[in-house]
């Protein structure tokens, strides 16, 4: 395992059991995320780095019984804490890093990734392998709960202009990716950049 799988894990395992509890009024604003991918009855979609697994049961609800949904995250401590809260009930749960998906190219119609981008130990080769996985025309989300702003300031820093969440980085990313991103929100309530897979 590479040093930043191990900081990524060690950095969740340390807050898994207590990560819901301290973020209890998330959930309208992932359902409102989730909303937006514009997901279909049937559709696949795999939340990526899907820790406790509170996407899991909006996007079920998207896609409805006949979908799929697949939550990936490295650190099994917070797939535990999803089976805990009963998410595995809403999507199968993958002990996987997003870097090396056990998934079919073109087998996905969106991905969901909440507070992912900024632990992805290679952002421009993690964002080409979720583009591996979606089919041309599929979604990207880049989701969080918060602004970067109000993020930054919660972990008592300034926002700098290399923060890859900032619209100027962020967009080339996502077109050397793969991606083409098609709409931008970044303020105090959300952050939801959202993106479609070129061909």
């Amino acid at each position: 395992m590479s040093d930043d799988q191990t900081r990524v894990q060690e950095f969740f395992t340390a807050r898994a059991a207590d990560w819901d509890s301290r973020f209890p009024d998330d959930g309208p604003a992932y359902a409102a995320a989730v909303a937006e991918l514009g997901l279909k009855a049937g559709d696949r979609v795999l939340d990526a780095g899907c820790g406790t697994g509170r996407a899991l049961p909006p996007l079920r609800a998207a896609v409805g019984p006949s979908g799929v949904v697949l939550g990936a995250d490295l650190t099994p401590a917070m797939l535990r804490e999803a089976v805990r809260a009963g998410h595995n009930r809403d999507g199968a749960l993958l002990l996987t890093d997003v870097a090396a998906l056990p998934l079919r190219s073109h087998s996905l119609d969106a991905v969901f990734g909440a507070g992912l981008i900024s632990h992805l130990a290679s952002p421009a080769e993690n964002l080409c392998e979720l583009a591996r996985v979606v089919r041309p025309g599929g979604v990207l989300a880049l989701f969080h709960p918060i602004g970067r702003a109000a993020l930054a300031a919660r972990h008592g820093r300034a926002l700098t202009p290399d923060d890859l969440r900032a619209e100027p980085n962020l967009r080339p990313l996502l077109a050397g990716s793969g991606w083409r991103m098609t709409s931008y929100v970044d303020e105090d309530s959300r952050f939801l950049a959202l993106a479609v897979r070129e061909h």
